[in-house]
């Protein structure tokens, strides 16, 4: 027996729906425009930074594949790293400061060099 949701209607297309408590969508497509119509509110600021954030995020991923890897900052920034923009940062006990793209991460050292890491997943 399916249970009804204690809301009842689809939030986009306003569909009864049927299954879990806390289904909020009738199906994936209606869930699909309720995030992208989410998108299109936010601010062409927040829109530009998360785009930066992506694109440094990209560049760390292509650069690392295996999760550890050193480079110039120069060949960071040829392929259009952006430094003034990351997620979070993490300060080490020895007090080294890692910038952070989502799990993307780096710490640049004195001679140039970057050394790029990439963050381990919570296993809870």
């Amino acid at each position: 027996m399916m249970l009804k949701s204690p809301q009842n209607k689809c939030i986009v297309c306003q569909a009864p729906l049927v299954g879990r408590r806390d289904k909020r969508f009738c199906t994936d497509s209606c869930r699909s425009i309720h995030h992208q119509q989410s998108k299109k509110d936010l601010p062409p600021i927040v829109k530009s930074i998360n785009q930066i954030l992506k694109n440094n995020r990209e560049i760390m991923t292509d650069l690392n594949p295996d999760g550890k890897r050193t480079l110039s900052k120069d060949s960071l920034l040829r392929k259009g790293f952006d430094f003034r923009y990351f997620t979070h940062l993490i300060q080490t006990k020895t007090g080294n400061t890692y910038y952070f793209c989502y799990d993307q991460g780096y710490i640049i050292f004195e001679d140039g060099k970057v050394l790029l890491v990439k963050q381990e997943e919570k296993t809870n």
